[in-house]
Order: structure tokens, then sequence, then C-alpha cells
């Protein structure tokens, strides 16, 4: 019990410090690791050591996948290319069902791009759209923000849930198959919440412009818009396919060249260079290069956060951490449950997603087997739980929310009936959907 209140202590720590004190999560996660293990009666030497292993093993599976997922964004960000597919899109459903179409946009979107750099690229298109079809802002505003949250909690190679499935162990391919499973109802969820409750609002649009046409747009063929997110998540799911124990595609060249180049490595990679055809020839190299720069910069934060949270992980696994949990848990069959409220509880306390996946993470890992969630098949449902307490809620805390609020113009009341209340329904979703997907596989 006494490593319990430890780690709970530990657990308030990281919250106060990151909501209350404004810590850097990466400061804050290596201090609960050092503190937690003198706690816990480590010798200082065997710290040290248990955080740089647990730092290195982490990054040395995801680091560079982080990174290459950056650079994709970025490109697509930078050329047009995330404006292209949200025009694509609303070309094909129409003006009617446009919030329908921003939706969808948001989770397409949202798999190489960070939530909150989207949200503000696609800002000015939903403030046009309401202005052309009489639809309230707030409607549009929901739509996008939660179609573009459920990728960034639930589809690698956004950095949470890449994150996690290192940290449980977990299938990459089958993550993104699930993942991408999981997305689409719980996006819905939230784009009937926005439908329903949003028309009823007078949401003023801000005075605009003819942005629907000046938006920048990528003159490329929409397919090849498309190639960056698509091809890499394709070959990923290939190599999950070919080490299926049935080997659909054999034990030959043609499962070899599959497994190779459906590695998250090679896979993001080629995205990479799938979306260098986005850019104008006319863009100077020199700027292209600085593309470059700005990805890996925000990559860094989310790299050296994630390295912490390994690190952190692996002094919890130092304890009898397993035991503890497998006398208080084994009669209670909480199974992916408790995954979820742990990180529904982080991310409500501290506002990061991004955090609540990678702590929650690491906090689990060590108690798999105990909980009975140690399959193959229960390490992706797992790291999908995560998600979905990681998105259960945003609210003030929260920097994405205040994005959602002020390029959208809806002040904090309306925000939070409307866009936390979404997040909250669309957490409950998916974790429902992932119980009932766990009862019908297992």
């Amino acid at each position: 019990m006494n490593l319990l209140i430890i780690i709970l202590g530990a657990l308030i720590f990281i919250v106060i410090a990151i909501a209350k004190f404004k810590i850097h999560p990466f400061i804050t996660l290596i201090l609960a690791a050092i503190t937690v293990g003198f706690l816990m009666g480590l010798e200082g030497v065997v710290i040290l050591d248990k955080i740089s292993e647990g730092f290195g093993k982490t990054l040395s599976s995801i680091g560079i996948i982080i990174g290459f997922g950056a650079i994709i964004g970025t490109f697509l960000e930078k050329s047009g290319g995330t404006a292209t597919i949200a025009k694509y899109l609303l070309s094909v459903i129409g003006d009617k069902k446009s919030p329908l179409a921003i939706n969808l946009t948001g989770i397409l979107v949202s798999i190489p791009v960070f939530c909150d750099s989207a949200f503000i690229i696609l800002s000015s298109l939903n403030k046009a759209l309401s202005k052309k079809t009489g639809i309230s802002v707030a409607v549009f505003a929901v739509a996008l923000s939660t179609g573009l949250y459920v990728s960034h909690v639930f589809v690698p190679p956004t950095p949470g849930p890449l994150a996690a499935a290192a940290a449980l162990e977990a299938d990459l391919g089958l993550v993104i198959i699930m993942g991408l499973f999981i997305a689409l109802p719980t996006a819905f969820a939230g784009y009937l919440w926005a439908v329903k409750f949003g028309s009823k609002l007078t949401q003023t649009t801000p005075k605009i412009g003819n942005e629907l046409e000046q938006i920048v747009e990528n003159k490329a063929k929409i397919l090849v818009v498309f190639l960056p997110i698509i091809i890499p998540i394709i070959f990923i799911g290939l190599r999950s396919m070919a080490k299926y124990p049935s080997h659909p595609f054999g034990d030959g060249m043609i499962a070899d060249t599959l497994s190779f180049v459906g590695h998250p490595l090679p896979a993001l990679f080629i995205g990479i260079l799938l979306a260098l055809l986005l850019v104008d020839k006319k863009t100077p190299v020199k700027e292209r290069w600085s593309w470059v720069s700005h990805a890996l910069q925000e990559a860094g934060v989310i790299i050296l956060i994630t390295g912490a949270g390994g690190a952190f992980g692996s002094i919890l696994r130092s304890g009898n951490l397993g035991e503890l949990i497998e006398a208080q848990f084994t009669d209670l069959e909480v199974g992916i449950f408790l995954p979820f409220i742990l990180a529904a509880l982080l991310k409500t306390a501290q506002g990061s997603s991004t955090v609540a996946i990678i702590t929650a993470a690491t906090i689990i890992s060590p108690l798999m087997g105990v909980l009975g969630i140690d399959s193959e098949l229960s390490r992706a449902l797992t790291v999908l739980a995560i998600g979905a307490g990681a998105m259960t809620v945003s609210h003030i805390n929260d920097s994405y929310f205040w994005v959602v609020s002020q390029f959208s113009g809806m002040n904090t009341k309306t925000t939070i009936k409307m866009h936390t209340m979404a997040t909250l329904i669309q957490g409950i979703v998916a974790i429902l959907l992932l119980s009932f997907v766990q009862v019908i596989l297992n």
C-alpha cells in the first residue's frame, strides 16, 4: 500500500506541477521519476540507470517516427494540402452536409497534423461555410474539433497513441486499423452533438471576405494530396497482416518486402517523399528546408516528453506494483476500463491529451498481465482505451479548448457547452465501442 500511496502522490505532483505551476511536462516527469525512485528505496545510481534505460528504450522505437510524421504534417500544412482535402470533401458531400464534410476532414488531416494547428488552418473555411450556408459557425467549429480530436488520440503516427503503442508493446498496424475503426463512429458522435445543439445557437460569424476562394489550395490532383497520409497507413497495415499466424502473403519475398516497407520508419519516409510532390516548384529550396526545421522543432518537444514518460515508467516497473494491483483489482475484472479512467483523470486534471496518454501508458505497462489485457488484441484495445480517456474531457486547462474558442468566435460558456460536452460524449462512446469490440472478439 505504501507504493500505491507513492504512485498516487506522484500523479498528484504531476498534475499540480503542470496545471498550476506551468512546469514543463518533460521536467515534471523526470522529477517524478527521480522522486518515486528514492521513495521506493532505490539507490541513486540505480535510479539514474533506470531513467536512462527507459528514456533510451522508448525513443529508440518511436523517436524517428515522430519526426517523420511531423515533417509530413508540416508539408501538408504549408503546401495547402490540408485545405485541398477539405474542399474536395465539401465538393463530394455538398453544402447541405458541409458540417459532416468538415468532420471527415478533421479525421484525415489530424493523422499527420497536430489538431491545434489543423484547427487554426481550417478555421477560416469554417467561417466562410457558415456565411455561405447560414449554419451557425459553432456547428462547423465543433464538427471540426471533434473530427480532429479522434485521430489525435487514436491513430498513429500522432505522437500520443504512437508512444502508448510503444510503451505497451502493441502491434502498430493493429492499433492503426482498430483506431480508424473506432475513430469514425466517435467522430460522428461529435458531429451529431454539434448539429443538434449548435444549430440552436445564434452565433455571430465574423465579417470576412470571400475566404472560400481565397484559401491557399494546392493545385495537385486530390489523389496526390491523399497519398502521404494513406500510403504509410496501408503499408503498416499490410505488414501487420503479413505477420499473422496464417501467413496470408506466404513466407517468401512478398512477405519480406511488406515486413520491411511496412515498418513505420520506411513507411513514413515514403510518406515524406510523397509529401514533397505537393510543393510548388516555385517554392525556394531554402524555404522547403525551413519547413523541415520547423517540423523537427515541434517534434522535439513531443519526443522529449515521450522519453521522459518512458523514464518514469522504467522506475515504476522497478517496484512490485503489479503484485499490489493484482491484490486490489483481480476480482473486479476492470480490464480496459482502468486505463480509460486513469487517462481521463489525468486529462481532465492537467489538460494535455498527449501527456495523459504517455503517463497512463507508462503506469499501465507493468500491469498488463495482472489486468488480463496482455494478448496482442488486448494491448491494441488498451492503447485505444487510454486514447478514449485522454479525450475526456477538453476544458479550460487544455490549449486546444482555447484554440477552438478563439478561432471560432465562441465565448467560454458556449465552448464548454459545445466542445467540452462533445468530448465527454465522444469519450463515453469510444470506451463503450471498445468494450463491445473486446467482448465480440474474445
